[in-house]
């Protein structure tokens, strides 16, 4: 047996306490040598239980494994609906593909403007310009990493179609007066909430408060089939529409070989859908500890100067925690430059990236604009134009500062929180030594 600490013996372990913890957070960064504050991994994605293998099995022995034969699709696409409080969800190929089918459903082509924010990925102006219509760039509001609802009056024009805002991070945008401009403009608003799997705007799921939601069950995603995404909405005429362009343009009765509107094969799969249902068993789960460890992050960040993690919109009541932002400001790290100061976050154990570009000034646009395709249907002038109104001062700021941690860091331990916030720490005072690694890239 142990033997019985003594009173004497207590009172000094409290009292090394603070000690120990000051030099875990002051001692030599592990970028200049010191010894890494953290040396496990973080929680793997995905996680992987028997339930999920039950669930590929089961689909695998059926021999239906297309949603034309089989059930598994359709019993994802009630479920889902449900635990959204939808009245329709309609699964697809992916995330894209749901934002291409709902944008095709709702008319938009050639001539056409969407509105867009951008500090997004990529697959959200894509679906854009697969309609052959234009991205428009509202700026984003630099506190909250979304889209700045200032900027879209300004961008409005009379060839404007749609209004597009990504729930960037899983947390909300500002809904309310997104969906109020778009009422008073008469403009459709459509969510891609391809990263706000149970986030929530004042109590209601995002993705379930515009004409159409978008949803991204993508590897990387809090709910994880590998590809996989799904649309909803309460508008049965707008679900039809979507279903049909989402199979190859097909009526709703037109059998094995009717077509009714163009459209494409962005149908998933049984066993995708199974997958999505075996992991919906420890979503809410996940999501609870995800809310948990947010919160306290955000407490300890709140004490370092120079870290400012994303406000959420008063609006915004559930986060979905799909990354946690924060914005990183060198002036405070004595001029430490976000690069080295990445290095540094991943030597001590705990991996950071620095998020988007601005996705406005990609090159992929200059080059959708410049094919054939869309010199036919836009006059230089009108391109002209677009480029002039091109312009994200707050985004380009963003960018600069941005920093993320993904969403499976959240499943982690508190201790594991406390971890990030002390490495942060110790870098910061030790700030100015790690500045030499600067001019070395």
């Amino acid at each position: 047996m142990k033997k019985p600490i003594s009173r004497r013996g207590f009172v000094g372990a409290v009292a090394a306490a603070p000690a120990a913890a000051a030099v875990v957070t002051n001692g030599k960064p592990a970028l200049l040598g010191g010894a890494p504050i953290r040396s496990e991994k973080f929680p793997g994605w995905p996680m992987v239980r028997d339930n999920d293998e039950r669930a590929l099995v089961d689909v695998l022995r059926s021999g239906k494994w297309n949603r034309n034969n089989g059930g598994v699709a359709k019993r994802f696409e009630e479920s889902w609906a449900r635990l959204l409080g939808v009245k329709h969800s309609l699964a697809t190929a992916n995330g894209t593909s749901a934002l291409i089918a709902t944008l095709g459903a709702m008319g938009i082509g050639p001539g056409d403007e969407v509105i867009v924010p951008p500090y997004t990925f990529v697959a959200t102006i894509n679906a854009v310009l697969l309609h052959h219509a234009l991205p428009v760039f509202g700026d984003t509001d630099l506190e909250t990493f979304q889209i700045d609802p200032r900027s879209i009056p300004n961008v409005i024009t009379n060839r404007t179609a749609m209004i597009l805002p990504v729930h960037m991070g899983g947390s909300a945008a500002n809904l309310d007066a997104i969906l109020e401009i778009g009422k008073a403009r008469k403009l459709p608003v459509v969510e891609d909430a391809c990263q706000a799997h149970f986030g929530e705007w004042r109590g209601r799921k995002l993705g379930t408060l515009a004409a159409a939601g978008c949803f991204s069950f993508q590897a990387s995603k809090n709910l994880n089939s590998g590809e996989g995404g799904a649309i909803v909405t309460d508008d049965g005429d707008l679900m039809e529409r979507c279903s049909s362009f989402h199979n190859n343009g097909r009526g709703a009765d037109a059998g094995g070989f009717g077509y009714v509107r163009n459209g494409a094969n962005l149908r998933i799969t049984e066993f995708q859908a199974a997958l999505l249902l075996s992991q919906m068993t420890r979503t809410q789960e996940q999501s609870r500890q995800r809310d948990l460890n947010a919160a306290h992050l955000t407490k300890r960040f709140n004490e370092i100067a120079g870290v400012t993690p994303a406000r959420l919109e008063n609006g915004c009541t559930r986060s979905a925690w799909h990354l946690y932002m924060f914005r990183y400001s060198k002036e405070a790290f004595d001029g430490l430059s976000r690069a080295t100061f990445l290095k540094a976050m991943a030597a001590e154990g705990i991996p950071c990236s620095r998020g988007y570009v601005p996705l406005n000034k990609e090159p992929l646009i200059e080059a959708t604009l410049s094919s054939r395709g869309f010199r036919a249907i836009y006059p230089e002038r009108r391109l002209k134009e677009w480029r002039e109104r091109n312009r994200c001062a707050q985004n380009d700021r963003l960018c600069e500062e941005a920093v993320w941690l993904t969403q499976t860091m959240l499943l982690g331990s508190k201790e594991d929180m406390d971890q990030i916030a002390d490495a942060i720490v110790r870098i910061k005072s030790h700030a100015a030594a790690l500045r030499s690694l600067d001019a070395r890239g």
